[in-house]
């Protein structure tokens, strides 16, 4: 990481006052928290979008932050893991950009990420894996940025044409957090008081989610459907991370078992051993758009992880040795098991696909602003 060149860079940028962002939200939604240093406007919502989607932000100008954010995969990507600029996989799939204006955790595994701005260093600048390899490019990125319509664009943003990276980092997070959907049918159901949007099937779907029998609703609760959500009359929220069962194989570093030593989740961050196997919870609003699943893609449908959690964790082979993360002693104890008939998984795969937003995945708002040549 060069993270004295890019504080450097930051901090070469001023601006001035924005007027009062409207953010589309119907009467009753409470507002995101917006940093005091980055105040949302439409000018600078805009230039983010260009820069979303432009090339320019990679040092080879083979990626941009839509690459792997696609507008109709809910800005995820369906892949089992991302690539970066240069070809390097990640090690974990692309987390879906829906209502992350009111996430309070932002990567599937660190707890000291909660602002957009400061997540957006991981892909713009981390070297391991390399994402869009800004690093040591600066100025080269910069000079891209000269050309139209950057300069009306920054001036409309921030007062006057200059791009920096403090400005490269807070329109994108701007635009980032304008990705707002609350227009699915169980949102015209629960909010709109449209009884007719939902099938009786899907209010079935709807009753088992929100049973005691299947728990998915203390881990995707809210109007947000995660635990990661805070908002302005909400500030603080419970820890999202959780241990689900997933693999549990022997880990010579522990003298024991736990998650695969390549992604050990939360405890990288935190160093606690107790954190072993705890990835955040996302939302589902749009899941259906944003297969595979889990944070290494390793369940393909919204069926596979029905089962999972009906079974209560994974059984699998991991480099010819047998994992049951059923037995994982740090699994989450909201992941018991449960058994359904096949009428029942129906209705909650159903339920599932009521909260998708086709508005969101369509929207010009959020679209690819640029000419297809432009951007390569």
């Amino acid at each position: 990481m060069r993270f004295a060149v890019v504080l450097l860079l930051m901090l070469t940028g001023c601006s001035k006052p924005e007027p009062v962002y409207q953010w589309p939200l119907a009467e009753g939604f409470p507002q995101p928290v917006v940093p005091a240093a980055n105040p949302m406007s439409a000018a600078k919502v805009e230039l983010g979008r260009h820069l979303f989607y432009d090339t320019a932000l990679s040092a080879n100008q083979q990626q941009n932050c839509a690459s792997c954010h696609q507008q109709q995969h809910a800005f995820a990507e369906p892949t089992k893991v991302s690539s970066g600029s240069t070809g390097q996989l990640h090690r974990r799939n692309a987390s879906a950009l829906v209502n992350i204006a009111y996430n309070n955790s932002l990567t599937w595994a660190h707890d000291g990420l909660t602002h957009i701005e400061s997540q957006l260093l991981i892909p713009l600048f981390g070297d391991n894996p390399i994402e869009l390899g800004a690093g040591g490019h600066e100025q080269q990125i910069l000079s891209r940025l000269q050309r139209t319509p950057y300069p009306e664009l920054f001036a409309a943003a921030f007062g006057d044409s200059q791009a920096d990276f403090r400005r490269v980092v807070d329109a994108p997070a701007s635009f980032s957090r304008s990705l707002l959907s609350f227009n699915s049918r169980f949102d015209r159901y629960a909010y709109q008081q449209d009884d007719s949007a939902l099938s009786a099937q899907e209010l079935l779907g709807l009753n088992l989610f929100f049973s005691e029998k299947l728990e998915c609703h203390h881990c995707h609760g809210g109007f947000n459907f995660t635990q990661a959500t805070s908002h302005e009359r909400q500030p603080l929220d419970r820890r999202p991370f959780h241990n689900t069962g997933l693999y549990y194989v022997s880990r010579p570093d522990l003298a024991g078992k736990g998650y695969p030593q390549h992604d050990t989740g939360l405890s990288e961050v935190t160093l606690n051993p107790a954190d072993d196997g705890r990835f955040r919870a996302p939302t589902l609003r749009n899941v259906a758009y944003t297969a595979p699943y889990m944070h290494d893609g390793s369940l393909a449908t919204l069926e596979d992880v029905i089962e999972f959690y009906a079974a209560g964790g994974l059984q699998s082979e991991i480099n010819g040795e047998l994992s049951d993360g059923r037995l994982h002693p740090l699994k989450s104890s909201f992941v018991r098991g449960f058994k359904l008939t096949d009428e029942e998984k129906q209705a909650l795969l159903a339920f599932l696909h009521s909260l998708s937003d086709e508005q969101f995945v369509s929207n010009p708002a959020y679209s690819n602003p640029w000419p297809q040549a432009a951007t390569h």
